[in-house]
């Protein structure tokens, strides 16, 4: 690809999550205004992500810089060649993931220093520069496709390598990821699944509003309707709709631990060996023991709603070790997928800004001075609470300019430092202004952590919120404008 048609590939991938797609359509309710994006059918998501969960178990497969410098992470200032599995055998991947009775996997293309397993024209660090000149990702997807496996693949949009990381992102960087998964979802085939990481993270810093979340989802969807997109932020989200992902993504491997009975269609991962990428200790070193990985993850997490993806690390040749081909058959003696996972509710789907969050904000009363600008934040740690003694109280968010949207959701501070285990909040109401008067858009009566509702897009000022209980309070109040 020459300069020229690589500033078109930039320009189509720019294009793509711009908002030239297909306005929203009714719900039922009264519409005002239009707001464009792909539109993502909520049945047709709900069957995906029953067929993800129906998978089970996968395997997460970390190589790249890494591998070969004894670090979690790749140092963005080594030379590519450095990068040398000269005997790499991704049959030998499959052939370990079916003895696994494994139904998918998932490579880790870039990982946060930015080198790239397939030849990239986009001139970030690849393949074809280092000591091993071959596309990776394509023998990834032949070997595992051909063995009747899944595949998924993993990208970092934290980028070292292009100094894409908080603070420094520019829309030209933007367009550079675009680009390059313009390449993944283009050139290797359907993806079951693509996973993030290093975005809206508090290690990363790159946030949604810094980098668009609804741009890359919108990008994605256009090229492969039928991909699923998750992030590894559940650290960062509660509760029972999915925050910026189709698919929760827990780290286990980080004690990111999967609520009690959550009704979400779920990943967790962690580790067969003790990190993500090889180490020259692995080979010898202690694994997971397999009946660990069956009875106390697996099992468990496949009757949550939860898939486990276990990472195998390759060693440098580009081969899984003795032992952990050992334990991934050890794990397929104890374990068989059976048949499709419990079955999936209709969870509700948020990619697009919280239009609450940083607006001024004022409540009927606030408790020892925690004001109410705490519920519309977008931090989950924080939270307003009404006065002592009061059964009831409201917080309310008013705007200079009128904001649009038709997704509410309420997230009450269970388990937060001081608030306690059990909800406070018996029952509420959402209103909004109109024609100097309020008029109801939302309720709730049953006591739950979260509570989230799709209406018709309305249009408003001011939007108020109305809590019953003993003295309740409120984390967050989001409002949202979904594309549908």
């Amino acid at each position: 690809m020459n300069r020229r048609d690589f500033a078109k590939a930039l320009a189509f991938a720019g294009t793509i999550g711009s908002g030239l797609w297909p306005v929203a359509r009714s719900t039922g309710a009264p519409l005002i205004g239009t707001r464009a994006g792909v539109i993502v059918d909520p049945v047709h998501m709900q069957q995906l992500q029953q067929s993800f969960l129906d998978l089970r178990f996968g395997m997460f497969i970390h190589l790249n810089m890494a591998t070969f410098e004894e670090r979690e992470w790749g140092d963005p200032l080594l030379s590519p060649k450095l990068f040398d599995p000269k005997h790499l055998d991704t049959d030998q991947w499959a052939r370990a993931a079916t003895s696994a009775n494994m139904g998918y996997a998932c490579l880790t293309t870039k990982h946060h220093d930015g080198f790239c397993l397939w030849p990239t024209k986009t001139g970030s660090a690849n393949v074809m520069q280092s000591s091993y000149p071959h596309d990776v990702v394509r023998r990834y997807v032949d070997s595992f496709r051909k063995a009747g496996l899944k595949v998924c693949l993993y990208f970092s949009i934290l980028d070292l390598r292009q100094d894409i990381r908080a603070r420094t992102v520019t829309p030209e960087k933007i367009a550079l990821i675009k680009a390059q998964l313009t390449e993944l979802l283009t050139g290797y085939g359907p993806l079951t699944a693509l996973i993030l990481d290093g975005w809206n993270a508090s290690w990363s810093r790159i946030s949604y509003a810094e980098l668009p979340y609804r741009e890359i989802y919108d990008l994605v969807k256009s090229l492969q309707p039928d991909c699923l997109v998750t992030d590894h932020n559940a650290g960062s989200y509660p509760g029972t709709a999915l925050y910026y992902t189709d698919i929760k993504q827990y780290e286990q491997h980080a004690g990111q631990k999967i609520p009690a009975n959550s009704p979400v269609p779920s990943q967790s991962g962690t580790t067969l060996q003790s990190d993500w990428f090889w180490k020259k200790a692995y080979p010898t070193s202690e694994l997971a023991s397999a009946k660990t990985i069956v009875d106390e993850w697996l099992v468990p997490f496949n009757e949550n709603h939860c898939n486990l993806i276990l990472n195998v690390a390759p060693n440098r040749d580009g081969r899984f070790d003795d032992n952990a081909v050992a334990r991934l058959a050890e794990i397929g003696s104890l374990w068989k997928n059976t048949g499709p996972a419990p079955k999936v509710g209709r969870a509700v789907l948020i990619t697009t800004p919280d239009l609450a969050a940083g607006k001024p904000a004022w409540a009927s009363a606030s408790d020892e001075a925690v004001g109410p600008d705490l519920a519309f934040d977008d931090d989950y740690r924080s939270y307003w609470l009404a006065d002592k003694g009061k059964t009831d109280g409201w917080i309310e968010i008013r705007s200079e300019q009128p904001v649009s949207f038709n997704t509410i959701s309420i997230v009450e501070p269970i388990h937060a430092d001081g608030y306690g285990d059990t909800s406070r909040i018996t029952r509420y109401k959402v209103e909004m202004e109109r024609d100097d008067g309020w008029v109801q858009i939302a309720s709730g009566g049953t006591p739950a952590p979260y509570q989230f509702h799709e209406i018709g897009r309305v249009t408003a000022k001011r939007v108020r919120l109305t809590v019953f209980g003993r003295q309740p309070g409120v984390t967050e109040l989001g409002l949202y404008d979904e594309p549908r």
